[in-house]
């Protein structure tokens, strides 16, 4: 086992994402990171770049210290049955497989195994993510040095494990939510007559804008809003107008339905 390496467990898109972030951030170097898949070819490019390319999760797992588990939440008691023998009171065990409990993770390995929960999101690519963790031992040594790997790549904040869920929508789906949102306005742009291209980049500037004058000053965004709303102006007309159409109501019921499914689903589990 080296303690440098990190073995990503199922490197689909999120896992990916995860990837590219420590290796761009220069948390890690490609060639300390096992990324595993059942079609190796898939990563065939990765592997070119010096990652460590393998459809075998046990040899990941053994040579690395940190396990990523990044496998789709219904096939995670299977994979948890094939590696359990491997994985060692060594490791730490970070789960990002929606709705799958801490508790029951924990079941497949030694008590004495450290298992965290993460909810990145895909900006984790750029830097840029939302992580959320979560683990039943607040302030454990494996916490805060999951915390730090995971601070170099974004904004990380430590929950209980009960509000992972709305974490996941609110975090993760969120990117969804938010690129809808810069669709439009870049579709609004095109109808008052800028090239597709500009209008793209003017509302992906803004949103880029309006997020960071909020988490640079600690502002509320109405403070924020008040600034650029002038009497009788444009921009107090067209909220008035997103308004009366539903635009606040439809994202809120937007998020809570997206909540009262998941839920759903880690019910059905």
């Amino acid at each position: 086992m080296n303690k440098n390496k990190i073995a990503i467990i199922g490197a689909g898109n999120l896992g990916i994402a995860i990837a590219d972030g420590f290796v761009q951030k220069a948390t890690r170097k490609p060639s300390e990171i096992f990324l595993t898949k059942r079609n190796v070819k898939a990563l065939e490019q990765y592997s070119i770049d010096g990652f460590q390319v393998t459809d075998d999760n046990n040899l990941a797992i053994a040579s690395s210290r940190i396990v990523i588990l990044c496998v789709q939440p219904n096939q995670v008691k299977k994979v948890m049955e094939d590696v359990s023998e491997i994985i060692t009171t060594d490791h730490v065990l970070v789960s990002v497989a929606t709705g799958i409990p801490i508790s029951q993770i924990q079941q497949s390995v030694s008590s004495d195994v450290s298992v965290i929960r993460a909810m990145p999101n895909t900006a984790i690519a750029v830097g840029e993510s939302m992580t959320c963790l979560a683990s039943e031992r607040t302030g454990s040594t494996a916490l805060t040095e999951v915390k730090k790997l995971f601070d170099a790549l974004g904004q990380t904040l430590i929950i209980e494990e009960e509000l992972m869920q709305a974490a996941t929508v609110l975090g993760a789906s969120g990117i969804a939510f938010f690129m809808r949102y810069l669709r439009a306005a870049t579709q609004g742009g095109v109808q008052m007559g800028f090239d597709s291209s500009d209008a793209q980049l003017i509302a992906m500037q803004t949103a880029k804008g309006a997020a960071m004058l909020v988490l640079e000053d600690q502002s509320h965004p109405e403070v924020e809003i008040d600034k650029v709303t002038t009497p009788q102006g444009c921009t107090i007309e067209g909220l008035n107008e997103m308004e009366h159409q539903g635009f606040s109501s439809a994202l809120i019921q937007g998020i809570m339905t997206s909540y009262y499914k998941i839920t759903k689903m880690k019910k059905k589990e």
